[in-house]
């Protein structure tokens, strides 16, 4: 996958910079419990394990790291239910190519459906923002399961130099942000974030 302006070592930190946010945002809410469901490769393990390494630094809590692979889905949800989280989070994305990436994505929600894997979710803002959860809630078994879940995604804010917590509202098939937290990013981190995922220049001082 092309890099936007940036070198394979700031992907990696860039992932270290905005997983310490997530895992910080998962403290905050009080959380003891969760569940990292990542794609195998490195910049999803990387952000993954910077998640967990706050989170658990922060709150005292247990989690644990998940691997989400092409057919094994089923295994992964069944694995996921044992370990009963309070939170999921899936962190889809890196290198592997995008279709691929929802293709297993959506398998593994249709999986956790299946199986009524306890939990509420916080999706991660690449496959969000690939159309990664409207997929997904083209599965009416997705949808029903889902209906009844707290779910929440992280976005960024490139003006402003922000991560936002957003609760997902679900309205059919419909997807609506309510903005719950905000965390401002350091001028290094926002930086890369807009060189990664803009292609541009920072745009705050």
């Amino acid at each position: 996958m092309p890099m936007a302006k940036t070198t394979f070592e700031e992907e990696i930190y860039l992932r270290t910079l905005t997983g310490r946010l997530v895992g910080k945002a998962l403290a905050d809410l009080g959380l003891n419990k969760v569940a990292v469901v990542a794609s195998r490769n490195v910049i999803c393990s990387s952000i993954a394990t910077a998640t967990e390494a706050t989170f658990i630094t922060l709150s005292g809590g247990v989690t644990y790291h998940f691997l989400a692979e092409e057919g094994k889905e089923a295994d992964v949800a069944k694995r996921v239910k044992e370990f009963a989280p309070q939170v999921t989070v899936l962190q889809f994305g890196g290198e592997t190519p995008i279709e691929e990436t929802k293709k297993v994505f959506v398998e593994t929600l249709r999986q956790f459906a299946e199986q009524d894997v306890p939990g509420a979710f916080v999706v991660h803002v690449r496959i969000f923002a690939a159309g990664g959860l409207s997929e997904a809630l083209k599965d009416e078994k997705i949808r029903e399961y889902l209906d009844k879940k707290d779910l929440f995604v992280y976005t960024v804010g490139f003006d402003e130099g922000k991560v936002y917590v957003n609760k997902i509202i679900l309205d059919g098939e419909e997807v609506k942000l309510e903005k719950i937290a905000e965390y401002q990013v350091t001028l290094e981190h926002a930086d890369l974030l807009n060189r990664s995922l803009k292609d541009r220049s920072v745009t705050f001082a």
